[in-house]
């Protein structure tokens, strides 16, 4: 009996240990700080994260500083996922002028925002990165329209010259419906062009519920941005839903991490903290619970 129990207690020891060592999700954040990454790596190793994206900033991405963040990716165990910004100074986060300002369907600002871009690829290739992301503006639903097309071309180009680096591209969700990102990446078909789900904004933006966008998304998502939120009102439709504290918002969170390992999901959950008050703990206290959830 002993002998019986002691073989069940080693099978089922292999067994978890497999489980965990399949369970290849990693846990980030956006990187803001720049002044000193060796140290900022060393805080997130020791606070228990295991992946990071890097904010833009000018004049920042050279090739000596990418010369750094691989050494103290090496030295701390950190994997840098994504460099991740929005160029352009007159970017309007709300429904009345965010499609005329934000991203690269407006062609206002459009070759300078272009050059930003072409920056942030160059810096992921000099520091080994595998991506860049990005909010690229809202894709319009109407395929045929001039916008449309005006616009996938430009993506293309740009998908292209990325490519030719080997880096890949990410859209942010969040500005349009799921449908129409897929039909547009379909549409690129450069083959480096990929999702970042940020859950908060498919429910902020009114255009998903975040779990149906995952299925729908599927093996498109390459990283996720965890944040929570609501819907637009009624009382303001002009204005993007709020974002609250994971996970007190409208995001099932529980329900979309099953989702994701379901599907075999390999990449990074990254907290975007754009709370105000005491971030530190936010974030600290944001990555225990989602830690939770992963090794459910």
């Amino acid at each position: 009996m002993n002998t019986k129990l002691s073989l069940l207690a080693a099978v089922l020891l292999f067994a978890f240990t497999n489980v965990q060592a399949e369970n290849k999700i990693t846990i980030g954040v956006i990187q803001y700080d720049l002044s000193d990454i060796d140290k900022s790596f060393k805080d997130l190793h020791d606070q228990g994260f295991g992946s990071c994206e890097i904010n833009y900033r000018p004049n920042t991405l050279t090739k000596e500083f990418a010369e750094k963040v691989k050494t103290a990716s090496r030295k701390h165990n950190i994997k840098v996922t994504t460099v991740v910004g929005v160029p352009g100074k007159g970017n309007a986060w709300n429904f009345r002028k965010g499609p005329s300002t934000i991203g690269l369907v407006p062609k206002e600002n459009r070759e300078g925002k272009i050059k930003v871009y072409h920056e942030m690829i160059d810096f992921c290739a000099m520091a080994g990165v595998p991506a860049m992301h990005s909010h690229f503006g809202f894709i319009p639903e109407d395929c045929s329209s001039e916008q449309y097309i005006d616009f996938i071309k430009v993506m293309k180009d740009l998908a292209n010259y990325a490519k030719e680096r080997n880096v890949m591209i990410y859209f942010e969700t969040g500005q349009e419906t799921p449908t129409t990102l897929i039909r547009a990446i379909a549409d690129i078909g450069t083959g480096n062009v990929f999702v970042n789900c940020d859950l908060a904004n498919l429910l902020m933006y009114g255009k998903a519920n975040s779990l149906d966008a995952v299925k729908q998304f599927g093996p498109l998502i390459k990283e996720f941005h965890a944040k929570d939120g609501k819907y637009p009102t009624r009382e303001n439709p002009y204005e993007l839903g709020a974002e609250v504290p994971i996970p007190t918002g409208e995001v099932d969170f529980p329900a979309v991490i099953a989702e994701l390992k379901k599907q075999g999901f390999e990449g990074a959950v990254t907290i975007e903290c754009e709370l105000t008050g005491s971030q530190h703990d936010y974030v600290v206290k944001t990555r225990k619970y989602l830690q939770g959830l992963l090794d459910k």
